[in-house]
Parts: C-alpha cells; structure tokens; sequence
C-alpha cells in the first residue's frame, strides 16, 4: 500500500529532528519517524496547518475498520506517553504513522502477532497548532 500524503508544520519538523538527534538512531521507532519526516509532501507554518491535519500533541479519533473499534489517541513526544490515557507516543509504529495525516486518510498499523490493522482518521478533535498553543 502506498503510504498517503501527509503535511507537517516547520516547528513540529524541527522539534522531532532535534528528538531525532538525541536519540539512538537504530531503534526502530527512530528510523519511522525519520523516514516519515523525509516523506512530507507540505511543510508550513504552524498558524498556516489546517484544521484536519495531525500535528504533535493533536486529539484524535480514528475507527479500526474490520472490527469498527473507536480510537480516541493524542500524539505526543515520548515524555508524555500514557497508554491508559490515549496519549500514544510519535516513537510509537501508529505514533508516526498518524503524524501529519489528513481527516478521511488511513494508514495501516502494525499490531500484534503480525497482523496489520487499517486505521481511518475520523475527526481531529483538538489541535494546538491551531489553537495557537505552540509551547506544547
């Protein structure tokens, strides 16, 4: 499958290659991000990002399509990550993954015991890029 395209702002490429840089470069979480980073066919600013895209820190929800299963996820950096609380770290395979997607797109998830689950964004429910709270 064809990954779909995705837009970044500048501020979130920035902070995630200084992430990057601080991290060991073969854990696999590391080598998705970057290749992530380098597929973006957009970056912009974040006060110029659309409202239907994922940015770092956006609240999610997204529906697992063969079993219907509602996903409610916010996108963090790896500080932040609490699974219990939906909030899924970048690092993480369906982390990357969702990063600058588009409301509509769908991205397939690596699960456990080698299956692959096809995950469609729904809706963005918050996004501080859009909200102006860049200090996220």
């Amino acid at each position: 499958m064809t990954a779909p395209s995705i837009t970044l702002t500048r501020l979130d490429v920035q902070r995630l290659e200084r992430l990057i840089d601080s991290l060991d470069d073969t854990l696999p979480g590391v080598i998705a991000l970057q290749t992530e980073l380098d597929r973006a066919d957009t970056v912009v600013g974040h006060d110029e990002v659309p409202a239907d895209v994922v940015t770092m820190n956006s609240r999610v929800h997204c529906r697992e399509e063969s079993s219907g299963k509602d996903y409610h996820l916010t996108l963090v950096y790896p500080k932040d990550a609490n699974a219990d609380e939906g909030k899924i770290s970048i690092l993480a395979p369906v982390g990357s993954a969702l990063l600058g997607l588009k409301v509509g797109q769908h991205i397939d998830w690596p699960a456990p015991g080698g299956k692959t689950l096809k995950l469609t964004l729904l809706e963005v429910e918050s996004q501080p890029a859009n909200g102006g709270d860049y200090n996220i």
